[in-house]
């Protein structure tokens, strides 16, 4: 049955609309008069009255104070509203529904896999995490690769530790391979080539 309005309550909304949401003044209107109009009801009676907020809908305006700022619920909402409310309230406690724990693996963009070790979001690469806890921490300046090419092999021997320039090399040269021994071997061709532009360097 639609709501028949009085004057009393007309002129609450006229005096109450600036500044606050939609929302904000349906809780308002229901506290006032022990009704439980929703919030499109309120809508239309301020289109129909002709008032605005003189806000846009859904933004809170910068330095207005909530008119529930303080109180409690049993103060502005109806026991109606509370129970709908507390439904999809989050609760301290609770776990979100996309939380993944430590140890969870998932491949990043690049085609890695990365492995979450720290909570509550630290993720890193799978390969360097294994490395660095099986042979000791990966200085700056260098990386681990795949000997084999295979970003999914972890076996500890098909993860190679080499510098940025060693790398560089390797790709200038052609000395990966699909092939872990040989691409082994193009790492130690790599560092040679490396020393020795640096002894050439030293020279000069």
């Amino acid at each position: 049955m639609r709501h028949k309005y009085s004057e009393e309550e007309d002129d609450f909304l006229k005096n109450n609309v600036k500044g606050i949401s939609i929302k904000e003044l349906t809780n308002m209107f229901n506290k006032k008069f022990n009704y439980n109009l929703s919030v499109s009801a309120i809508e239309n009676r301020k289109t129909k009255l002709k008032i605005k907020s003189g806000i846009n809908p859904g933004r809170f305006k910068k330095g207005n104070t909530p008119f529930n700022k303080g109180m409690k619920w049993d103060e502005y909402l109806p026991k109606k509203s509370q129970i709908k409310c507390s439904k999809t309230s989050y609760k301290k406690g609770n776990i979100p529904t996309n939380y993944k724990k430590v140890g969870s693996e998932k491949i990043n963009n690049d085609g890695y896999v990365v492995i979450k070790t720290k909570d509550p979001n630290e993720w890193e690469l799978k390969h360097r995490y294994l490395y660095k806890k099986n042979k000791g921490d990966i200085p700056k300046g260098y990386k681990i690769i795949f000997a084999d090419g295979n970003k999914k092999n972890f076996d500890l021997n098909n993860l190679i530790m080499v510098s940025n320039g060693e790398e560089m090399m390797m790709n200038k040269f052609k000395l990966f391979s699909k092939d872990k021994d040989i691409t082994k071997t193009g790492t130690l061709i790599a560092k040679l080539i490396v020393k020795g532009s640096k002894l050439k360097n030293e020279r000069l």
